[in-house]
């Protein structure tokens, strides 16, 4: 069984940086699409950064050159460094994983099977 376990949100001003971990069991790391979605309330799930098994990345237009999608093969744990945190990133963050490779680069949660929980994200001015 897939597990996902989000951690490494909180709150931090504007121009700050998180990382953000998901701690993936079940499933190495390296084998399945995986990737990062936000929502912020009241608006629907964004995509956020998805890799792919062979490594391709894709990085929505609005965290592209801030935000680096990374995973590390021994702790088999995807991260999201998130720097120049602006509040419009605020939203809770979810990792996901498990969809085909057209939606692994659309970065289409649609697509994706398995959800971690979640961690929050506050940005402030």
């Amino acid at each position: 069984q897939v597990q996902l376990v989000e951690s490494g949100g909180g709150s931090v001003q504007s121009g700050g940086s998180l990382r953000l971990s998901c701690a993936v069991s079940g499933v190495a790391v390296t084998s399945v699409c995986i990737g990062w979605f936000r929502q912020a309330p009241g608006t629907e799930r964004d995509g956020v950064a998805s890799i792919r098994l062979t490594g391709t990345i894709t990085y929505a237009d609005s965290v592209k050159g801030r935000f680096t999608i990374s995973r590390d093969n021994a702790k088999n744990t995807l991260y999201l460094q998130m720097n120049n945190l602006k509040p419009e990133d605020t939203a809770m963050y979810y990792c996901a994983a498990g969809a085909s490779r057209a939606a692994c680069l659309a970065i289409d949660g649609s697509a994706f099977s398995v959800w971690g929980q979640g961690t929050q994200v506050t940005v402030s001015s």
